[in-house]
């Protein structure tokens, strides 16, 4: 048995989670907000804690501030949020969640996230310091999403922000992997700091030693002048290499001096020059595999891949697919200086069946052409041309899906899309129904149903 703070500003989530956790053989302690929780936890000493993030006054985030400051133990917090976002998500993780879910929370969730973080806490005391609102379309661009993956990613991006490691991400073309790097990059100490960019495969390969480390005037033909190089433009920040498994092998021994000894020698000069950077590397490659076959050194991967962010392609993360499409209609509004269009029931439906094999970038692409081109305040099937692009094959579909039946993947997608619906229509029940372009009735029969009353 362990002793539980909730920490919940709405009286009935706060006695229903109360609940369940006393049906799982817990002692529980009540707070409705978070100076009520600090001033209980200054007489009482709590084994967990499930903390609201958005509450008046005081926010989760504060709350879990203050805690992580003047706890004894090493209390796990599980910040728990109604909607997703990944910089919430990101901020929790930084500043020392255990966990950050979303609400509704369900008994089997509430027992396994509990049951992993009195296992870490209980490991690391020896007897663990534990590792809201729509989305903002300017903090966490590509990043928007409320899918498992996605959630998993944000999670790993809070965890890495407050590292100064080297951080490689892995993930196919048009994944986000920049956005990832630059969100990593912002919730970080360094966010005040410079944040270079370098896209290793772009560069021809007999330049990119000067484009990294610099040169010294006459190095070579055409060097009229010095050039201070990205990792020195990147001092005291974040440099992200982009590609790096297109990186000519002897650039990677010098690659892996730079990360060991912190210095740089620039191309013509004998004199090494200190550099404080962290260094964010991107690939859709294999490493291992480009190791094994010699073009890829096995040192400075494993100088690399300390921290390791897989960034999911889009066909595995099919809640996030209409948030997304919707955050880019947003956009092209805005660049246009016009109201956002809205999609379709149909268009959405073609949005879901899609297979974007270019992944976030290609439906950006699809979101921008169809708003430029579309002459209605709505944008239809016809108006995303689609048509020579490939459907969504089984093969796509999340490998765990495909364990199940048939009807129980469509539920899935019915739930989400209800979830989605109703965050986007701040829990307006009759404006999710008409985006979801169904009755009311039946809305309120599947809410029963799923259980998100």
């Amino acid at each position: 048995m362990a002793r539980v703070l909730i920490v919940d500003d709405d009286d009935a989530f706060r006695e229903t989670l109360a609940e369940t956790l006393e049906g799982l053989g817990h002692a529980v302690m009540l707070a409705a907000s978070g100076p009520d929780a600090l001033h209980l936890l200054t007489r009482e000493q709590a084994d967990a804690v499930f903390l609201d993030h958005r509450m008046p006054g005081m926010d989760g985030l504060q709350t879990l501030a203050a805690m992580q400051a003047r706890m004894r133990a090493l209390t796990p917090v599980i910040v728990l949020t109604a909607f997703s976002s990944a910089g919430n998500t990101i901020d929790a993780m930084r500043l020392g969640a255990f966990d950050h879910l979303t609400k509704p929370i369900s008994r089997d969730a509430v027992r396994d996230v509990l049951h992993r973080a009195l296992q870490v806490r209980t490991a690391a005391s020896g007897e663990g310091h534990p590792g809201d609102g729509a989305p903002d379309d300017d903090d966490t661009g590509d990043l928007i999403g409320i899918s498992p993956a996605m959630r998993e990613v944000h999670k790993r991006i809070g965890l890495a922000a407050g590292s100064t490691q080297p951080v490689l991400l892995h993930g196919e073309t048009g994944t986000g992997k920049e956005m990832a790097a630059r969100a990593l990059h912002r919730h970080s100490s360094r966010a005040g700091r410079p944040f270079v960019a370098l896209n290793c495969a772009a560069i021809p390969k007999d330049l990119l030693e000067s484009e990294l480390f610099g040169h010294v005037r006459g190095a070579f033909t055409g060097a009229t002048g010095d050039r201070p190089g990205c990792f020195r433009a990147a001092d005291g920040g974040v440099l992200l290499l982009d590609e790096i498994g297109d990186m000519r092998l002897d650039v990677q021994a010098k690659m892996l001096r730079a990360l060991q000894e912190g210095e740089i020698t620039p191309l013509g000069s004998h004199r090494p020059v200190k550099v404080d950077v962290r260094v964010i590397a991107a690939t859709h490659h294999d490493l291992a595999a480009a190791v094994r076959e010699g073009r890829f050194r096995e040192d400075l991967l494993y100088r690399l891949d300390v921290l390791t962010v897989r960034l999911p392609p889009l066909r595995e993360r099919l809640a996030d697919i209409l948030p997304l499409a919707e955050h880019f209609l947003r956009l092209a509004a805005r660049a246009e200086g016009m109201p956002a269009k809205a999609l379709t029931a149909d268009a959405a439906q073609q949005l879901l069946r899609h297979a974007w094999p270019g992944n976030v970038r290609e439906l950006r692409n699809v979101m921008a052409r169809s708003h430029a081109l579309s002459r209605h305040a709505v944008i239809g099937v016809a108006d995303l041309e689609l048509g020579t692009r490939r459907a969504m094959g089984a093969d796509a579909l999340p490998a765990s899906w495909l364990d199940a039946e048939l009807p129980d993947v469509v539920e899935k997608v019915e739930r989400l899309m209800i979830v989605h619906a109703l965050a986007q229509a701040n829990g307006n029940r009759a404006e999710a129904a008409r985006r979801l372009g169904i009755h009311r009735q039946l809305l309120y029969r599947k809410l029963t149903a799923y259980g998100l009353e």
